[in-house]
């Protein structure tokens, strides 16, 4: 049984403490994006340190009070608030910014875990790289929260996940034990790799305060392409097509509805797709060159036309200036916020092979239809396989009015994608709203294994109690 964050407990813990490190908790720690729960927490710990840190998790550990990790709080299924049970300590690395260490002629930047991922990609900068991790909330999320959820966004065909950018880890245990695992090597055979444990584990298993990542050099030149394409087929053979052509240098490859670009006429019209007729389906494509390869338009208009000699796409736009690309990218990364100011009834981040993503398109409109009248907003990384399948009220409804219909939705939904071999949980984690899903889809043999490696680290179960396995 866990206790409390009670006033008896966090008077101790501040006794261990600099001042100034625990606070009353504000809203803004108890809330999530979407809306859908609010949490509570009896303080606030904002350590300085990785020692700190250990300080805070050995006194939780030994007191049986639960801890919850947060992160820039960007988190979209609930893995960053505890809605229900004793109040726990909230603990965020947000004082944790530092930059430890920046190696140029290894590729590697040392960086906290409370560093914004904005301010990664600008110490990259500094010399001369890129880190290619990029997300729509990359100017509040957290490095530290970026690898608790090994997330994902949109160069993860070119580059992977945000697991596949890390090098080392320094974390801490529940039981306030340091790892100290930041070396900045390429191979390291010694053993169970604790890295990628904790990368993913959503705070379940330990604090990550600090880490090592990759770095890539700048493209020599890039360019972008918005392509419409008859139908999801086309746009698979399109992608097929473009890593044919220029293979390794494909950095995103974005499936794109007409819904998406009716969303934003509805609520952001200033946001316009240069395309005429307005296609049902569209591809943004992104390529990045080293150089001596020539300029990326000329490879996008060259790929333009043997897509159109092969059937595939009868019209687009290829940027001819810097300006122009962040325009075409600004459709994309504004439909998020589209799907936001309409409200879905039910989202799902999903993951199926490649090769069956039409297929899947194809039969979940009619399934839904069973259920109810609905909007359907298909969009996403087709590059990588992940597709966020967002169902929404008819023009006229809201999200509330179909509160009944949401659990229907989303069985239907991710039965489908079960059926199919896919994952009900692409890049957003698992959190406490999917939960459930991994009862229902996951296999047996791991989810005992699963809960074998919690019991071993986390025996008291105080780490982000609730999130990935049930309590």
């Amino acid at each position: 049984m866990l206790n409390p964050a009670d006033p008896s407990f966090v008077a101790a813990l501040a006794s261990d403490l600099p001042e100034g490190s625990l606070h009353a908790p504000e809203p803004r720690y108890l809330t999530e994006p979407r809306g859908r729960w609010t949490g509570q927490a009896g303080a606030v710990a904002l350590p300085r340190s990785t020692a700190e840190v250990a300080t805070i998790l050995r006194a939780a550990n030994r007191a049986r009070v639960g801890v919850v990790p947060w992160g820039g709080g960007t988190g979209l299924v609930g893995g960053q608030i505890m809605p229900e049970g004793p109040a726990p300590l909230v603990l965020s690395l947000e004082r944790m910014t530092a930059l430890r260490g920046a190696y140029a002629s290894e590729n590697v930047l040392v960086v906290e875990a409370g560093m914004v991922l904005a301010d990664v990609h600008a110490e990259a900068a500094k010399l001369d790289r890129i880190f290619p991790l990029s997300l729509a909330s990359e100017g509040s999320c957290r490095i530290g929260g970026n690898l608790a959820t090994n997330a994902g966004g949109l160069n993860v065909l070119r580059y992977g996940n945000t697991r596949d950018l890390c090098l080392g880890i320094e974390a801490v245990l529940p039981d306030g034990t340091i790892f100290n695992g930041l070396k900045r090597l390429r191979k390291d055979n010694t053993g169970y790799d604790l890295r990628h444990l904790l990368i993913g584990a959503e705070g379940t298993l330990g604090v990550i305060t600090a880490a090592s990542l990759r770095l890539f050099p700048k493209p020599a030149e890039a360019g972008t392409a918005l392509l419409a394409v008859s139908d999801p087929a086309a746009a698979l053979a399109l992608l097929a097509l473009a890593e044919s052509r220029l293979s390794g240098m494909v950095s995103g490859f974005e499936l794109i509805n007409r819904m998406g670009l009716d969303f934003l006429a509805e609520t952001m019209p200033e946001i316009t797709s240069p395309l005429g007729g307005a296609p049902e389906w569209m591809v943004l494509i992104d390529i990045g060159l080293p150089a001596g390869f020539g300029a990326a338009a000329d490879h996008l208009a060259a790929l333009f036309e043997a897509a159109f000699n092969a059937g595939l796409s009868a019209d687009g736009v290829i940027a001819s200036s810097e300006a122009q690309r962040q325009n075409l990218w600004r459709i994309r990364e504004s439909i998020p916020e589209g799907n936001r100011r309409i409200g879905a009834v039910s989202s799902h981040d999903i993951s199926l092979p490649l090769s069956l993503i039409p297929g899947f398109i194809a039969k979940a409109g009619p399934e839904l239809a069973k259920i109810g009248v609905w909007r359907i907003n298909c969009f996403g990384h087709l590059g990588d396989g992940n597709l966020h399948y967002n169902v929404f009220p008819r023009r006229g409804k809201s999200r509330k009015d179909h509160d009944a219909e949401r659990e229907a939705i989303k069985t239907c939904v991710h039965d489908l994608v079960d059926q199919m071999g896919g994952s009900v949980s692409a890049e957003h984690g698992l959190g406490r709203l999917k939960v459930e899903d991994l009862t229902r889809y996951g296999d047996p043999g791991k989810r005992a294994a699963m809960r074998a490696i919690k019991t071993a680290l986390d025996p008291n179960g105080i780490m982000n109690p609730g999130a990935v396995l049930p309590l």
